[in-house]
């Protein structure tokens, strides 16, 4: 049976592109109370479906694929910017393919201007209107208004003209800054990137027997299954030493572990990969706001996912990208002792222009990945870090990162890290870090 909420998040999905919707009236639609509306309008929001615009309201929007994420509605646009929308509100829902400024002639404009594009200009009505027969949206700087036959075209054409009252100059950063920020969102993985979906997933019911565990191990191999209630709820999970010399005939939920560890959709593989190494998992249920059961992601296909993305080109490049570019093995004379030379620019900074903290542990951290690889030891999780010796490093300086190993074994391993600038010691750290199983 849905509950109240699902109901509403159902409702606003079926709703058509572009409808605007408000709390008062899904109350009234659906009879649930405006809290109830509220609420589930806000998750729907977070889910994508549906924005909020000040003085506009909430309309529906197409939620976003992975792929094409980096393209920003004009509903989204407006909030950039702290626009006010002053015609063709109807059109918000739709995305934008390309920006352009229009700092030329209206004719030379429109040579670069088309249909799926924003046109960036101040108080030229001609041009915004030319840029609306075009099928372009127009977002008018500097805080200027339009003319009623503007805004009559943009209602009757179905596409926004936006007023803001930043320059052209910082509305081009904003939106830049919005797209750079989507790029890197599209490259980080979750979960809902290599979920086991519910229709090929094992599963068992709380009221099942034993028995039943050893009918699926004996069809499918596997040993451990998320237990559920009736409407897939997730209990618990059991696996083989759940059951190993318990009578065949009792309940499952008498021997399941409950209260799982799960994780959702858009929980990152990283976090998961680190629960199941740090909680000893093979495999956790994946499940949705109502801890229902969507799907499984194994240790193994986490894992692989992992080694399949390390290191791939980034559209948007974030700061662990810098520091991963900006290091390199340092060739030493003795063969022995391995160490890795980084230069600080000015990203990398605090606002007193020294190596910041998290760049400096992030740093280290990678130094330590590299040593490990090159030890064919693969990948490692950091259990702890312990900067006990700090000293500012100036911008422009280089560091040389010297890790050596105290202590390997088959799961963990110590290393203690000496950083090194213009020939002092400018950083230790001790770090514990855990293998990850091939």
């Amino acid at each position: 049976m849905t509950t109240k909420h699902e109901q509403i998040l159902q409702y606003i999905q079926n709703l058509p592109i572009g409808d605007k919707i408000s709390v008062r009236q899904i109350a009234k639609e659906l009879g649930v109370s405006e809290g109830t509306a509220y609420r589930a309008i806000k998750d729907a929001e977070n889910k994508g479906f549906v924005s909020t615009i000040e003085r506009v309201g909430t309309i529906r929007i197409e939620q976003k694929r992975k792929e094409n994420i980096e393209r920003l509605t004009f509903a989204e646009i407006v909030n950039i910017v702290d626009g006010q929308v002053l015609g063709g509100k109807s059109g918000l829902h739709k995305t934008l393919n390309k920006f352009v400024i229009g700092a030329m002639e209206v004719e030379a404009m429109m040579r670069y201007t088309e249909a799926g594009n924003l046109l960036i200009v101040g108080n030229r009505m001609k041009a915004q209107k030319s840029a609306l027969q075009r099928g372009a949206a127009v977002l008018i700087t500097g805080g200027f208004d339009t003319g009623d036959d503007v805004k009559k075209l943009a209602d009757e054409l179905e596409l926004p003209i936006i007023s803001t009252s930043y320059d052209t100059f910082t509305v081009a950063t904003l939106i830049n800054r919005a797209i750079f920020d989507q790029l890197i969102k599209k490259e980080i993985l979750l979960v809902e990137d290599i979920l086991i979906p519910i229709e090929q997933t094992y599963y068992l019911k709380v009221n099942e027997p034993i028995q039943k565990w050893y009918e699926l191990n004996e069809k499918y191999r596997h040993t451990r299954f998320p237990v559920v209630t009736d409407d897939l709820k997730v209990e618990g999970m059991v696996t083989s030493k759940d059951v190993i010399s318990e009578d065949r005939a009792r309940p499952l939920e008498k021997v399941m572990t409950k209260q799982p560890i799960t994780v959702t959709l858009k929980t990152s593989v990283a976090s998961a990969s680190h629960i199941m190494i740090w909680e000893g998992i093979e495999l956790l249920p994946v499940v949705d706001d109502q801890n229902r059961l969507l799907g499984i992601i194994s240790r193994q296909d986490v894992l692989k996912s992992l080694q399949t993305i390390q290191r791939q080109p980034h559209v948007g490049e974030t700061i662990e990208n810098l520091i991963f570019n900006h290091l390199h093995k340092k060739e030493t004379t003795d063969g022995v002792d391995v160490s890795y030379e980084f230069d600080v620019t000015p990203q990398m900074t605090n606002q007193h222009g020294t190596i910041s903290y998290g760049v400096l542990t992030s740093t280290i951290i990678e130094s330590v990945h590299r040593l490990f690889r090159a030890q064919k030891k693969g990948e490692i999780v950091v259990e702890s870090m312990s900067v006990y010796y700090l000293k500012p490093v100036q911008i422009d300086y280089d560091i040389t990162i010297r890790p050596n190993i105290l202590e390997i074994g088959r799961k963990f391993g110590k290393v203690d890290v000496e950083v090194v600038s213009k020939g002092m010691i400018a950083a230790k750290a001790l770090i514990m870090v855990q293998f990850l199983d091939r």
